[in-house]
């Protein structure tokens, strides 16, 4: 066997991912006093690497880094690993079938150190919920960020390729920590350029960074690149010359990346192009794609989010578009289906489509970035959101059929399983804007990882690796995971409570407008598409007297949500048009708890400033005011949101706000008339 204490190891990593303090996100290991031991047989890139993170966080016995292909770690796969100490507890052997799964059992060994997790007599197994683990990144080529609120791109395509910026392996090693093992580098809404010969130069420098830690690179492409780039004179998928266009153009990036992931395509989306646009169907389109990526093992990941203007309800177009095309797609195609059938509100209900596809592997896809939460001034910590999403039953083959289970293999004996989330980051020196959103970046990862893991054991691991040293104070680790657990719930309540939705300014998406209205803009843009308030009551009616969205449900949730007496009321007026004057279960109106549930968000982030505020000391004085200012911001808002949208409702409801509860300190035509520039958004009105 060799041993390794190898200084050169040590040495080229602190010079490198280890070189800033916030490179190190939720990484923040105190260096062993000595070198830690570690016995390998193999050395390869990937091997390397969990050797160094050993040497630089590890404190404790030898540990015994071994590939193996027995039976027991076959069953694992090659992500999977087995930590387990000897018999005579003088070493840790973590063994895996492939590198990758070795990399994770380290990082796995190094967080349970770092959380204070029992290290007795280990024996763990673990295998990933989904095999592709991915981030999307909405990231123009022009270094602006569609949806992005930390700055610009990581990616300098300038600079790129003869010049690598320590923070590309600083986030291979962050996404590795957390066992994301796929990232896409360009936004959906994508330009064809990213396919030029220049750019796949710039690609491969990334790809070559991120290889050493399992993060395989993928692309989002345009649909008419073949027109666009190529000098075609049509992108009809089934024309045999667009066709041969893609598979050279994909043998050529297979050329430069051996272990390219694959492709990311909107389509038919937004005015976008794709197959349509030439009589044909998605399942065309991406079969197509499909074909010339088979023979190289990639992927197409075809998102469903589509929508065109029209009489239809928008929540019900996706899954009117795909059911049809069930079964259709080749075994390398998975549709990419966003959680909810609207577009990332604070709440929605899950998507249809999820479970109803039998035949055809469907991945949720989740936003990291806050575009309908705030952005990076609101601290709104999302696993919650994403678990209640995953926990949800769909009923599809029988009760148990949650989204975690149609999507990750056990219902539906898909190969092709994966997770998406839209990523929150940029290049910021804190990589997400706001501290607290990192922990929104590490949770996706975590669940993708292990979707059975809680909310509040995320949250904890996630406070006692970012901030070691408060979080050994029982009282800042109570008071802050309590903080983040309550924060979506106060974003839902101070911005659209009982199930409204998509009542955001114009454009943005920051601040309330629910009478936003703008001359020749399509109605499913416009706030008042969605709530349809009036003097009768509020919310859109999807029962089967409504647009019957209700009816893509299985049962028994479609009979649920059609009658509004057993609606769950977090949803009754995503489902239901509610008279102002119905009685809820608590005996309040429908007013009456619309006003309440405005109060009780902003009071509760009135609260997570005093929680914030009791810590001063214990955390670091530019993270502790960084995150200082911004919960002040995010009062500020829960202000504006509170009033605004009650003053407005209210000359529908015509109906006083009870005496008890905190009077609106803005009038309504103010508001009205205050309109918000992007770039000054920590501005609004106070």
């Amino acid at each position: 066997m060799i041993r390794f204490f190898c200084l050169l190891i040590f040495c080229c990593l602190a010079s490198g991912s280890y070189a800033s303090e916030a490179d190190s996100l939720w990484l923040r290991m105190p260096a062993p006093k000595t070198a830690a031991e570690v016995i390998t047989r193999k050395m390869t890139p990937t091997i390397q690497v969990a050797v160094a993170e050993l040497k630089h966080g590890w404190r404790g016995v030898p540990v015994v880094l071994k590939v193996d292909k027995s039976k027991v770690e076959r069953g694992l796969g090659g992500d999977g690993y087995w930590i387990r100490t000897a018999t005579d507890g003088k070493s840790i052997t973590i063994s895996s079938i492939g590198d990758a799964g070795l990399l994770y059992g380290v990082f796995q060994l190094l967080r349970m150190q770092q959380t204070g997790a029992s290290m007795n007599r280990l024996d763990i197994k673990e295998s990933p919920s989904y095999k592709i683990r991915i981030l999307n990144h909405w990231d123009n080529l022009d270094r602006t960020i569609e949806r992005g609120y930390a700055g610009r791109s990581l990616w300098n395509w300038d600079e790129l390729p003869a010049t690598l910026s320590p923070r590309y392996e600083a986030y291979a090693r962050a996404n590795a920590s957390i066992g994301v093992n796929g990232t896409v580098l360009n936004n959906v809404n994508a330009s064809p350029e990213v396919l030029s010969a220049a750019y796949l130069q710039k690609v491969q420098a990334l790809a070559n960074v991120f290889r050493p830690y399992a993060l395989k690179v993928y692309l989002s492409i345009n649909f008419s690149s073949p027109a666009e780039l190529g000098g075609l004179s049509t992108s009809d998928p089934l024309d045999k010359n667009v066709r041969k266009w893609w598979i050279d153009k994909v043998n050529e990036i297979y050329k430069l990346i051996p272990d390219f992931g694959g492709f990311l395509v909107k389509a038919n989306s937004e005015g976008l192009p794709g197959p349509q646009d030439f009589g044909r169907t998605h399942a065309d389109g991406a079969n197509m794609l499909a074909e010339a990526l088979k023979p190289h093992k990639g992927i197409v990941m075809w998102r469903a989010f589509v929508y065109n203007p029209g009489d239809q309800d928008r929540a019900k177009q996706a899954y009117q578009e795909f059911m049809p095309l069930d079964g259709q797609f080749h075994d390398n195609v998975i549709v990419q289906v966003k959680n909810g059938p609207i577009d990332f509100q604070p709440r929605e209900p899950f998507s249809p489509l999820f479970g109803a596809m039998k035949k055809t592997p469907v991945m949720p896809e989740f936003q990291i970035t806050q575009e309908y939460l705030g952005f990076s001034n609101h601290l709104v910590y999302l696993a919650p959101m994403w678990k209640e999403c995953l926990e949800s039953d769909t009923y599809q083959k029988g009760k148990g059929s949650t989204v975690a289970r149609v999507t990750d293999g056990s219902v539906y004996p898909h190969a092709l399983t994966a997770m998406a989330g839209v990523a929150n980051i940029g290049d910021e020196d804190n990589w997400c804007g706001h501290t607290f959103a990192q922990s929104n970046w590490y949770a996706f990862g975590r669940l993708a990882w292990n979707h059975e893991l809680s909310s509040e054991q995320i949250a904890d691991e996630w406070l006692k690796q970012t901030f070691p040293d408060a979080a050994s104070s029982a009282s800042f680790l109570s008071a802050t995971e309590k903080m983040m657990m309550e924060s979506r719930e106060a974003a839902v309540n101070y911005m659209m409570p009982l199930g409204l939705h998509h009542i955001f300014a114009f454009g943005h998406h920051y601040g309330p407008e629910p009478w936003c209205e703008v001359p020749g803009a399509r109605a499913d843009w416009l706030p008042g598409y969605y709530h349809k308030a009036d003097k009768v009551g509020v919310g859109f009616d999807r029962s089967k007297t409504g647009s019957n969205a209700v009816a893509q449900y299985q049962s028994p949730l479609c009979d649920l949500y059609d009658d509004v007496q057993t609606c769950p009321e977090n949803l009754i007026l995503w489902f239901h048009h509610v008279p102002w004057d119905f009685k809820m279960k608590n005996g309040r109106t429908l007013w009456e708890e619309l006003c309440y549930t405005y109060d009780k968000g902003l009071q509760q982030t009135r609260s997570f400033q005093k929680t914030w505020d009791a810590f001063e000391g214990l955390v670091d004085s530019n993270r502790f005011k960084e995150v200082q200012r911004r919960l002040k911001i995010q009062t500020r808002d829960a202000m504006w949101w509170k009033d605004g949208c009650l003053l407005y409702f209210q000359q529908y409801s015509q109906m006083p706000i009870p005496h008890e509860l905190e009077r609106p300190v803005h009038d309504l035509d103010s508001l009205k008339r205050f309109k918000l520039h992007i770039s000054n958004h920590e501005n609004a009105p106070r």
